[in-house]
């Protein structure tokens, strides 16, 4: 009798254990993992690298030079833009200023130049006139010399209206143009220094170097992704959960993360729930075929960062039930 009293006891106590342990594995079932917000780092220019000045695994502050990369290119583009901007200041201040006295004194010189011919073709012309009019020489000589004394009289007008617009000053059309190429040429130099700035790689935030895709002396194409990293200020936490179960939790849902090797607890809270990829899903609605479950991630961050516990990438945490 005392033998069978202690074999219901020992039941008893072994089926309450085993509810304890059971309820406390399902309370700590959901399993997830550290994660830091990730920081790719490429240029926008082809090059070659010419130094590294970080290794895999080092925390960087932002700011810092992480590599120098060798782009050739850039010196020869501004110098031509120099060049231009040069040529561009000097057209300008011609446009602005007029014409400088050794213009208006060659134009003077061939304005005397036309005018003397001009008088020269007339007078031939009335001589040659009174000669056609008494039948010593052909209509042809007439025309040839009359054709002469047009083109003298057109030259001047043309010199007469130079000298006009020379002493009025640059129309504003070639003001406009003036300062429009100046503009150009600016926004080209503009557009190299842009460029020339890419030849540093800059740490836009505090962050830990994960990789580096490139050696010294390798080729980087442009976009290539040669640092990548993470920010160790900017830490949530990844949980995938099935389902059936993703109806147990909701965007903005505070909730308790456990470290399960310290048992620290953190006070956090959900931000996104979003469905991840899953291909060849049975979708088929006859009962002879079962369907599959898709699968969820949950996006958890701390609701401080004030914890004394550090966090390392893909350390694994639990959500507390």
């Amino acid at each position: 009798m005392k033998k069978l009293t202690y074999i219901t006891l020992s039941l008893i106590i072994l089926t309450n254990v085993t509810s304890c342990n059971s309820n406390k594995k399902e309370s700590l079932k959901y399993q997830g993992r550290v994660k830091f917000e990730t920081l790719s780092l490429s240029s926008k220019l082809g090059g070659r690298i010419k130094k590294l000045y970080i290794d895999e695994g080092e925390n960087v502050k932002k700011g810092d030079t992480l590599a120098y990369i060798d782009i050739p290119e850039i010196d020869g583009k501004l110098l031509e833009a120099n060049g231009a901007i040069q040529a561009a200041k000097g057209q300008l201040e011609m446009a602005h200023n007029g014409a400088t006295k050794e213009q208006l004194k060659q134009l003077e010189g061939k304005l005397s130049a036309a005018k003397a011919q001009f008088n020269f073709a007339n007078k031939s012309y009335n001589r040659l006139n009174e000669m056609f009019k008494d039948s010593l020489i052909p209509k042809q000589k007439l025309d040839e010399v009359a054709m002469k004394v047009n083109m003298a009289k057109a030259q001047i007008e043309a010199l007469e209206a130079k000298k006009t617009e020379i002493k009025n000053g640059a129309r504003k059309e070639q003001l406009e143009q003036a300062e429009g190429q100046l503009k150009r040429a600016l926004g080209a130099k503009k557009e190299v220094l842009t460029a020339s700035n890419e030849k540093y790689i800059i740490a836009p935030e505090d962050m830990t170097v994960e990789t580096i895709s490139l050696h010294e002396g390798e080729l980087l194409t442009p976009g290539y992704t040669l640092i990548k990293g993470y920010k160790k200020n900017d830490v949530f936490f990844r949980f995938t959960v099935n389902e059936s179960d993703v109806y147990k939790f909701k965007e903005n849902q505070e909730v308790t993360l456990i470290n399960p090797f310290t048992k620290e607890e953190i006070k956090a809270k959900i931000t996104t729930i979003k469905p991840l990829a899953k291909y060849a899903d049975i979708t088929t609605s006859y009962p002879n075929e079962k369907l599959s479950e898709s699968v969820y991630e949950l996006k958890i961050k701390p609701l401080n960062n004030n914890t004394k516990m550090p966090f390392y990438q893909n350390a694994k945490m639990l959500l507390k039930q």
